[in-house]
């Protein structure tokens, strides 16, 4: 319990709303970074990469 939460991950769904995970702030340096939603779509490329 802590009366100061830190978000530490995001989870998303098809249908309905997603939800975050909480953590304090002692905890969360131990959470690996949060992921950009867009590049977890498969096929997509990373910025700066060449286009055909």
């Amino acid at each position: 319990m802590t009366d100061d939460p830190v978000v530490v991950s995001e989870v998303h769904q098809n249908s309905g709303p997603g939800w975050n995970v909480y953590a304090c702030r002692a905890c969360a340096p131990y959470y690996p970074p949060l992921p950009d939603v867009l590049d977890l779509l498969p096929g997509r490329r990373g910025e700066g990469e060449a286009g055909p």
